[in-house]
């Protein structure tokens, strides 16, 4: 899979994704908006381009109170992210080339404010979606937001389970898309104390869409 030309399907305006990523970005304002004044940390599992936090970012006037680490196994799509983010000005902006499952990427910077699962549940095995679920309860502040997308194909089950598994977490529903919309977005808000981050814990393997859903001739 070349993931750096996967992200292309994000410019097609008309595109599940691009009306996917749109909704991210609007979730990721209202979170913001509904932020408490001073510094925000945040965190974006498997970030991909950064497409969904670096655009908000430059132009919210919250923004500059953010320091947000991205972190993307894929060299060509984290180097993309960090082009981005210089060129949009955001010196709270980090990005790493590394395992975005990896506990130790986190560390230094939970229980963030704004936690992005995005893209990335469509990816894994379902034990490790509840997994990462519940490491969710450890990455994000309490009041803090996480944002989480599903597909719906091939298996439409699996949203409203997510959705589910992060209510057992500790975390309430804010936003969620409608069985209307071909691919789930979640924002949901921790109402729970954040549980000790552990380090050198891998909170999932990365399988990938192309491995998982792929049948047999």
């Amino acid at each position: 899979m070349d993931w750096n030309r996967w992200h292309e399907k994000y410019d097609d305006p008309d595109s599940a994704f691009a009306r996917r990523l749109e909704t991210v970005r609007e979730r990721i304002r209202a979170a913001l908006d509904q932020a408490p004044a001073g510094p925000l940390r945040a965190i974006s599992l498997c970030a991909g381009q950064g497409r969904d936090l670096i655009p908000v970012l430059a132009e919210h006037p919250r923004g500059a109170d953010v320091h947000a680490r991205l972190v993307e196994l894929d060299s060509g799509n984290a180097d993309q992210a960090r082009s981005q983010a210089a060129a949009a000005g955001l010196a709270g902006v980090e990005v790493v080339t590394g395992d975005a499952s990896l506990t130790d990427h986190y560390l230094d910077l939970v229980p963030a404010d704004l936690v992005l699962v995005c893209g990335v549940y469509g990816n894994l095995r379902l034990p490790d979606i509840e997994n990462t679920v519940a490491a969710c309860a450890a990455l994000c502040a309490t009041g803090g937001t996480v944002l989480w997308t599903r597909g719906r194909n091939p298996d439409p089950s699996i949203a409203p389970r997510i959705a589910a598994w992060y209510e057992q977490h500790g975390f309430e529903k804010v936003w969620l898309a409608g069985p209307e919309a071909q691919m789930c977005v979640g924002a949901y808000r921790h109402t729970g104390t954040p549980a000790p981050l552990t380090p050198g814990v891998s909170m999932f393997e990365f399988v990938g869409y192309d491995v998982l859903y792929q049948r047999p001739a």
